[in-house]
């Protein structure tokens, strides 16, 4: 039955996207008025909120006008209104409603945020990412029949939390699972009660015996989680291949770090050289890009989801007048911090993310790293995308197969000079450690070239100092921080030693 209704659903899904391909088509080539259409109505819409009287919206005429009426923002400068606006307080940031908060960890460590997540962000920006997706999957594959089959979301471990009677909190993902249309969560995988359930080690044997015997067609889940996963589905049913589960399964949707070191033990468990690999850049302040080409590195930065975008160069982060460009001014090739502004209050916002434009016609990016998550104490810049890719390469050279890592600068003393210190926990390890930690520096020098020169002669920099941690420690890390399963990530750079020495602290335990 469900296919005979899955095969219409198909073709009625195909029609309508040809219209949504045409509009993409039509941001892709005229993005800068597509992005200044939309900061005028955005700000328009905005004038008579208490932000827009405060920094006088209604004398903005243009970019300029904006960036000279409205200074740049964190949580910090706006957690004053988001609070009220959680009490019950309307037309502050935003003049419809404000009643969704998401609940932002962004990476393990810090305090909470809450996002503010209007009807308006959910629909036109969540909602349309995730149909864009599809969308482009289709207009890529038009045989597909991905509606004959089920959807497994591995989403949020939380529960709507409510403030008060007027205000709820959770994870993104939970609250777009809550307020899932129709047409979707017909669709879904495993029931909602389940997908909600906020204790990660309830929630994962639960996941793994109800959604076994269905059609999965379609995967979607940070990796590392959805590893943990599938290898639960595996020891459960005792096959090696994913494929013996879910033989229709054809697409996995990904986002929240990079895939490429994931890549390979994605495709030793499922073994099927046709699966589809598409990647996201989500958040809980946004649907931002989508990869648009099989088999690319690289997403297409969507412009009409009611965010408009600006640019700054990192190193200008912590000056008191940074420069910021608009979409217009952006160059290839260049690392810079995301700044937005959207249709759910944020203004101006520093989400705290690094990305590097690939293209600009159209124009492509990627998430190159997080303005918190870098080590610089040398002055070698090293950043996320750096240490990725020479992981990749360290693996590939020496046959290794990395599960997570974390890495902190060591302290030039005395007489020593500085250098970095690495925890990895492997899948498979290598058969040589020195080898694989040879590589690895030569090949973050390869890819860096102020790491390099710092390297040189060990003059600042000494040969990485690597730690092995066992299977399962960084899973226990995070279990101490209350932060298991769905969106939570280790975070890969730090530019001090406190979690690094946390991690070590775990791992020298006598019963470790």
């Amino acid at each position: 039955m469900n296919k005979r209704i899955g095969k219409p659903f198909n073709s009625i899904f195909s029609w309508i996207i040809k219209k949504r391909i045409h509009q993409i088509d039509l941001f892709k080539k005229h993005p800068i008025e597509v992005q200044n259409e939309l900061l005028e109505t955005l700000v328009h819409k905005a004038t008579y909120t208490e932000f827009g009287k405060k920094y006088n919206f209604n004398l903005i005429t243009d970019y300029n006008s904006f960036k000279k009426h409205i200074p740049l923002q964190d949580y910090t400068s706006l957690k004053p209104y988001i609070d009220r606006n959680i009490k019950g307080e309307q037309n502050l940031l935003w003049p419809d409603d404000v009643k969704w908060f998401a609940k932002s960890s962004g990476t393990t460590t810090g305090k909470s945020k809450f996002i503010p997540v209007n009807k308006e962000a959910v629909e036109d920006c969540h909602y349309k990412g995730g149909k864009d997706l599809l969308g482009m999957y289709y207009n890529h594959h038009s045989t597909t029949q991905l509606f004959n089959g089920k959807h497994l979301i591995l989403g949020g471990s939380s529960q709507i939390n409510y403030f008060n009677n007027e205000s709820y909190f959770g994870d993104l993902s939970a609250i777009i699972v809550k307020n899932l249309p129709w047409w979707c969560e017909w669709r879904r995988t495993p029931k909602k009660e389940i997908t909600l359930m906020d204790n990660w080690e309830e929630k994962l044997p639960k996941m793994v015996a109800s959604t076994i015997h269905e059609d999965v067609m379609i995967l979607a889940g940070v990796p590392s989680w959805t590893l943990v996963f599938l290898k639960q589905v595996l020891a459960f049913t005792k096959k090696d291949n994913i494929m013996d589960v879910w033989p229709n399964l054809e697409l996995y949707m990904h986002g929240g770090v990079n895939f490429e070191p994931y890549r390979s033990q994605f495709e030793a468990i499922i073994k099927n050289k046709n699966m589809n690999y598409v990647q996201t850049y989500n958040a809980s302040e946004g649907f931002f890009a989508i990869q648009d080409q099989v088999k690319a590195e690289d997403m297409l930065l969507m412009l009409d989801y009611g965010i408009f975008y600006e640019f700054i160069i990192p190193e200008e982060l912590n000056k008191e007048n940074p420069k910021v460009i608009s979409l217009q001014e952006v160059k290839v090739g260049v690392n810079y911090a995301l700044v937005i502004s959207t249709s759910a209050g944020l203004w101006r916002y520093v989400i705290g993310d690094i990305i590097q434009f690939t293209s600009l016609k159209p124009h492509r990016i990627k998430v190159t790293g997080r303005t918190s998550h870098f080590i610089n104490t040398f002055g070698e810049e090293v950043i996320t995308d750096n240490t990725d890719k020479a992981i990749q390469i360290a693996c590939e050279k020496t046959k290794a197969l990395v599960r997570e890592y974390t890495v902190a600068p060591i302290y030039m003393e005395a007489n020593e000079t500085g250098g970095h210190e690495w925890i990895i926990e492997f899948n498979e390890p290598p058969e040589h450690l020195d080898l694989f930690v040879e590589v690895l520096d030569s090949a973050l020098q390869g890819l860096n070239s102020d790491y390099e020169a710092k390297r040189s002669n060990d003059l600042t920099i000494r040969m990485p100092i690597v730690h092995i941690a066992k299977t399962g420690t960084f899973y226990d890390w995070l279990t101490s921080k209350g932060k298991l399963g769905g969106q939570h990530k280790i975070p890969r750079l730090s530019n001090d030693r406190i979690l690094l020495e946390e991690i070590l602290t775990l791992m020298n335990k006598p019963n470790n």
